[in-house]
C-alpha cells in the first residue's frame, strides 16, 4: 500500500520514472537481446552520489559484474580519466562496459522534493544533501562558490552548478532544477572522459544509462528516470 502511495507521489514529478526491479528487467532485457550483449560479462561502473541510501538503488544489477565506483557527492565522476581508465582495463575479455550514472533526489509522501525519512531518524532531511546545500548557498546573492581543497568535491560542484544558479532558482521546482542541472554536467563529463581514454577500451561496445534516482523511504522500492539510453561502438568514439 505505502509503495503504491510513493509511487503515485513519484509519478507526479517524474511521470516516465520506473521501479528500479522495472528498470532493471527493462534496460538489461534491452542490452541482452536487442544489442546482442552477453550480460554474464559485463562490467558495471557506476557514477552516482556517494549517499549510503544509494546502494540498494545500484543493487538491482546485482546480476552484472561490479560495480567500480566513480562518482562521488553529487554523482559527478570525480575518479575522472585515471579512474575510468582503470574500469576499461577490468573488463571481461570479450565483454561489455556498463556505465550507470546520475544524480538522486528525495520525496516524501507529503509530496515535499528534496527530502526524505532515512531510516531510523523522525524527521525527513536533504536528499541530495550536497544539491540541497548547494542550492541554500545560492539563495545568498553574496555568495560565490571557491574550490577549497579540505571541501574539494562540494566546492567543485557547486563552481559547476553556479552558471545554472540563476535558471535554477527562478524554476518551479528549483529542488528538480538542480538535479536535472547536475544530470547534465555528469551526462557531459562522462562522455568527454570516454573520448579521451577510448582507446584503453578493448571491448567492442560500451552501454551507457544515465537518468535521475528517485529516493522514497526505507524499505520502499526506489525509482529511476531515464535521460538517456545508449550503446556505443568504441570504434565510434
Amino acid at each position: 500500500m505505502l509503495q503504491k502511495k510513493f509511487e503515485h507521489i513519484v509519478l507526479q514529478n517524474y511521470p516516465d520514472a520506473l521501479d528500479t526491479r522495472d528498470t532493471s528487467i527493462r534496460y538489461l532485457g534491452l542490452l541482452q537481446n536487442g544489442h546482442d550483449i552477453d550480460i554474464s560479462k559485463m562490467l558495471m561502473a557506476t557514477s552516482l552520489c556517494s549517499d549510503d541510501i544509494n546502494i540498494p538503488s545500484t543493487s538491482f544489477f546485482s546480476v552484472v559484474l561490479g560495480p567500480f565506483f566513480m562518482g562521488g557527492l553529487g554523482g559527478l565522476p570525480y575518479a575522472g580519466l585515471t579512474g575510468l581508465t582503470a574500469f576499461a582495463h577490468h573488463i571481461p575479455d570479450n565483454g561489455t562496459a556498463f556505465l550507470f550514472y546520475g544524480p538522486h533526489i528525495g520525496v516524501t509522501l507529503e509530496n515535499e522534493m528534496g527530502k526524505m525519512y532515512r531510516p531510523r531518524q523522525e524527521h525527513a532531511g536533504a536528499c541530495c544533501g550536497a544539491l540541497m546545500l548547494a542550492l541554500e548557498r545560492f539563495k545568498d546573492l553574496a555568495y560565490v562558490p571557491k574550490i577549497k581543497q579540505e571541501d574539494f568535491q562540494q566546492s567543485y560542484l557547486e563552481s559547476l552548478l553556479y552558471p545554472y544558479r540563476e535558471e535554477i532558482l527562478h524554476d518551479i521546482s528549483p529542488q528538480r532544477k538542480i538535479t536535472e542541472c547536475t544530470f547534465e554536467l555528469i551526462d557531459k563529463m562522462l562522455h568527454d572522459y570516454l573520448g579521451q581514454v577510448k582507446n584503453e577500451f578493448k571491448v567492442d561496445k560500451i552501454a551507457l544509462l544515465g537518468g535521475i534516482v528517485i529516493n522514497t523511504d526505507f524499505g520502499i522500492d526506489d525509482y529511476f528516470s531515464v535521460r538517456n539510453f545508449e550503446v556505443i561502438r568504441t570504434q565510434y568514439l
